[in-house]
């Protein structure tokens, strides 16, 4: 259950066998988590490591009037709240589709990375992309007009996926709602119903039933102002 773990560590670094053994012997409790349930939740101290096994995950915060703002995506193989082995969590992670979790006690995982350097130096790349991932983010609500940011959020998911050997043949689950897909660009419902109109009317891709095809990568990527570098993965779906 931890071999997607190793298959996320060895994009950012080489693990050796007695890496890839340390991880396989991590003692590990699976739970299962429906749409939309909590996996861990804001000022929670958690006392286990959340590892994303099948599904997909998002981290939120939450405003008191109810208003979300959605921060990330999780594809299988992430560490959900690798934060909670040194802080209290200052954000919510929830499941957006039905998920696979594997918890892992904290000490088990502090002496894992204490013992093998290789694992922990790709265990801090994973987070050091995540940084990147939300500056991407920030630009993108800050410059980038809505019809750009859907599609580089689409790319950003299609090349993460495809790293992971989640695509096939342009094909992909991504269960997110109009609503997720709102509270994650900073958009009006109403808003990014006409943008996936208008990036279906263009040819670039269909989206319906949780899955994502794409029609045309080269045109989504520059509909999305899209440069995988900052994803720092050794290929990207094609």
């Amino acid at each position: 259950m931890v071999g997607r773990l190793v298959e996320n560590l060895e994009l950012y670094g080489r693990l050796s066998e007695l890496d890839r053994r340390a991880i396989a012997a991590l003692p590990l409790t699976l739970r299962r988590f429906e749409p939309g349930e909590d996996m861990v939740i804001e000022g929670d101290a958690p006392s286990h490591c959340r590892l994303l096994i099948s599904g997909l995950a998002f981290r939120h915060k939450t405003l008191r009037d109810g208003r979300r703002q959605i921060m990330s995506f999780h594809v299988p193989g992430d560490i959900c709240d690798i934060e909670g082995l040194l802080l209290s969590m200052d954000h919510s992670v929830s499941a957006l589709s039905r998920a696979e979790v594997g918890f892992i006690p904290h000490l088990a995982m502090e002496a894992l990375l204490d013992g093998h350097p290789a694992i922990s130096r790709a265990l801090w790349r994973t987070e050091l992309v995540e940084a990147a991932v939300a500056r991407e983010w920030m630009v993108g609500m800050g410059r980038r007009t809505a019809y750009a940011r859907i599609a580089h959020l689409f790319c950003e998911m299609y090349a993460r996926l495809g790293a992971m050997g989640l695509v096939e043949n342009g094909r992909c689950r991504f269960p997110i709602t109009q609503t997720h897909l709102s509270d994650s660009l900073g958009l009006s419902v109403v808003h990014t119903n006409r943008v996936l109109q208008a990036l279906r009317g263009d040819g670039l891709l269909s989206f319906r039933g949780g899955e994502l095809i794409v029609h045309d990568w080269p045109g989504l990527q520059a509909a999305g102002e899209f440069d995988p570098a900052y994803l720092h993965l050794r290929s990207v779906a094609a």
